[in-house]
């Protein structure tokens, strides 16, 4: 899709270590990397997984154009053989992800490279802008549609984004959290999002009159109008002059007006009367959509205020994700290989929760057989052989005496990595977005309610294998007294 040339994307200090490896004749050194985050935005007990076919595009189409050379010889940083290094250089690695729309949770690898060191380092900023944007606004967007409680939610952000991609893709992750559409026109072009959009106060400004306005809004879209309320005055104003277009000219020509918008003022009392006004006269169906400034814990006081709302556009709040605007995604080294054989590599830190968890690893998640719930995550190492016959003990990540026995026969094991590029070969047919979507709400539909509300939520248990605790604490220990 994109087709600018992003292949310095990157952190400078990705190509400046690269040129060490180069010299040093590291280049060949196969290594893992994990990418994932430490915590959840706004407090939440989920992150929902977004930002996966931005990487694919940027990996599948990844290389250094003369341009990008030309500007890398000019900082005289490099070495001729090392730009011709580059020059020729194609990603001949593998990685594995977590699909798209999955409920996430800290700690787990959200994607698992295996490269060698040059191809593995090179991609580390261009995937954690991915996933980080996308996995973010998806988030936001899943509490705002929780908290609207079956109705419809509108993406409108696109002039309070962070520039173009931000917006375009921002819109792309909103879709996959659930909202219905789009206020930003190029997202469905390029996505298929609904778009979706009615008048500015500016609109009803240019005409003489506020009914005028309107009257020419019915006009032209006789079967889809939805008139704003508040340029002037909500109740004494715009709702009278709604209901007196809609009667001369839409109910003559058979239609009914779609939906009146509010956008100022205090919106949960507004509704109401909005709702008493129109069903006195006879306009039961028309919808009442709101808008300024809205987030899930707004839209949660309106609900319980009774406000007669049936759907909602939510612009800054969600595009930006206002509340919590970063997704601190890492990327950290796991493993090198050696003789074929993979090193565990740990980063030890005084800070617990920054210390990784180490080794080429898998991601499973267990549901419960009876419920059809997911109960767990658990990390193992490569290939560990889990069978759900079996009782199944998982521990907590640094507290080993927390942990969590689950009876065989009584779970079913999810793997949530699954094969993107093997050998540097893309292997993965992307969804549609439609299919991303409903596979979201289906996963997320299988999460407790304690883990998913708002307020001091439940958290979820990202558990690890006793292999791969013992792995870890040994290295810790190992670590512990060398110092």
């Amino acid at each position: 899709m994109d087709k600018r040339d992003l292949s310095l994307v990157m952190d400078f200090y990705e190509l400046t270590m690269s040129q060490v490896y180069f010299n040093e004749g590291k280049q060949d050194i196969v290594v893992t990397f994990d990418l994932f985050y430490r915590k959840n935005p706004d407090n939440a007990g989920y992150a929902v997984c977004a930002g996966l076919e931005e990487v694919i595009n940027f990996v599948k189409n990844f290389k250094f154009t003369k341009n990008d050379i030309n500007y890398l010889r000019q900082t005289k940083q490099f070495t001729e053989e090392f730009l011709t290094y580059l020059a020729n250089f194609k990603f001949k690695g593998d990685i594995y992800a977590i699909k798209e729309g999955t409920p996430v949770f800290p700690y787990e690898p959200i994607i698992r490279i295996k490269a060698n060191i040059i191809e593995a380092q090179l991609l580390e900023t261009a995937m954690l802008l991915a996933i980080n944007h996308q996995t973010l606004i998806a988030t936001k967007a899943r509490r705002i549609v929780e908290a609207a409680d079956g109705r419809a939610v509108m993406e409108f952000g696109a002039r309070r984004a962070h520039n173009f991609d931000a917006a375009i893709y921002g819109a792309r992750a909103a879709y996959i959290g659930g909202v219905v559409g789009t206020a930003t026109t190029y997202a469905g072009l390029e996505f298929g999002i609904p778009a979706l959009g009615t008048m500015a106060h500016s609109f009803v400004q240019t005409f003489e009159t506020e009914l005028e306005a309107f009257k020419a809004y019915c006009r032209t879209y006789p079967d889809n109008a939805t008139l704003l309320l508040d340029t002037y005055d909500t109740l004494h104003s715009g709702l009278p002059n709604a209901i007196k277009a809609t009667k001369e000219v839409l109910i003559p020509n058979g239609y009914r007006l779609k939906g009146v918008r509010i956008d100022s003022g205090d919106i949960a009392y507004l509704s109401k009367e909005v709702r008493k006004e129109l069903d006195r006269n006879g306009m039961e169906d028309c919808m009442i959509v709101v808008s300024n400034s809205l987030d899930e814990y707004l839209i949660s006081s309106l609900l319980q205020q009774g406000a007669k709302i049936n759907s909602f556009g939510v612009g800054e709040n969600l595009i930006c994700s206002k509340s919590t605007p970063v997704f601190g995604g890492v990327y950290k080294l796991s493993s090198i290989y050696e003789n074929n054989k993979a090193i565990p590599k740990i980063k030890r830190s005084e800070n617990v929760e920054k210390i990784t968890n180490p080794g080429y690893k898998d991601l499973y998640r267990i549901y419960d057989n009876k419920t059809k719930m997911a109960i767990a995550d658990v990390i193992s190492l490569h290939k560990e052989r889990l069978n759900e016959e079996d009782d199944i003990t998982i521990y907590h990540q640094m507290n080993t005496w927390k942990n969590k026995t689950i009876k065989g026969g009584t779970y079913t094991l999810k793997p949530l990595l699954e094969p993107i590029f093997k050998k540097g070969r893309l292997v993965y047919k992307c969804p549609t977005l439609d299919e991303i979507r409903q596979y979201s709400n289906e996963e997320f539909s299988k999460l407790w309610e304690e883990v998913k509300r708002f307020e001091y939520p439940q958290t979820y248990y990202v558990d690890l294998t006793k292999k791969l605790s013992n792995l870890k604490h040994k290295m810790l220990e190992e670590i512990e007294h060398e110092i």
